[in-house]
């Protein structure tokens, strides 16, 4: 085999073993915000009707189904509804438990503090742990998924400190029926809707980064 063979031959081989690895099946973007959004929905809406204790529950139980519908769907679970997940059941329950509402009102600290040291961490060890969390959902290079990750680090510990402020806020100026009323509704209407145009934001980093060569192998 001459050398212009050979390198065909290399060449067609590494397109075929292009096109053979499926991408990573993903839910649909729709479906995966409904997932997202059903359970903090339920939760205000229980709320609304019934209080903070049966809200609680109501969250726990959508949460584990928001799990299986990704494993029924994946068959796999995402990394960050797992640990979302995890993270609301233990402190709904001691919540439930212990009959306390201050615990749910410390879980969102305590899951962006959670998020944000993960992010640190993996920095400091070199691993893109940003890339395991959206599950695929971006392609960026290196230095771009690099850039992200100080951006989302920062970002998620910023949450963190605003849900201590705002429930410790309320809890110090208002009764405590209203604290709570106030501290559900930020919990509903604000955390989301920031965290979306923080986002939204992201996007000209990540244009800017976008990984060309993987979006020509997937064309492939």
């Amino acid at each position: 085999m001459t050398a212009p063979d050979m390198e065909r031959s290399v060449s067609e081989t590494h397109v075929t073993e292009t096109v053979a690895q499926p991408r990573r099946k993903a839910l649909n973007p729709m479906l995966k915000f409904a997932l997202e959004l059903g359970p903090l929905a339920l939760f205000f809406i229980v709320y609304s009707r019934v209080g903070i204790f049966a809200a609680t529950g109501i969250l726990m139980a959508s949460v584990l189904i928001t799990l299986a519908v990704s494993y029924a769907m994946l068959r796999r679970i995402p990394i960050m509804p797992l640990i979302t997940a995890v993270i609301v059941l233990i402190f709904g329950s001691l919540t439930l438990v212990l009959h306390d509402e201050t615990l749910i009102k410390i879980k969102p600290t305590a899951l962006y503090i959670l998020f944000g040291a993960a992010l640190f961490v993996g920095l400091w060890l070199k691993k893109p742990l940003l890339k395991i969390l959206f599950d695929g959902a971006l392609h960026v290079t290196e230095e771009g998924w690099r850039r992200l990750t100080w951006r989302w680090a920062f970002f998620f510990l910023a949450l963190a400190v605003l849900n201590e402020i705002v429930w410790r806020g309320t809890a110090h100026y208002l009764p405590a029926a209203e604290a709570t009323d106030m501290w559900v509704k930020f919990k509903t209407f604000g955390f989301l809707p920031l965290t979306l145009l923080f986002a939204l934001s992201q996007a000209p980093l990540i244009m800017k980064y976008e990984a060309k060569d993987e979006a020509v192998g997937d064309e492939l």
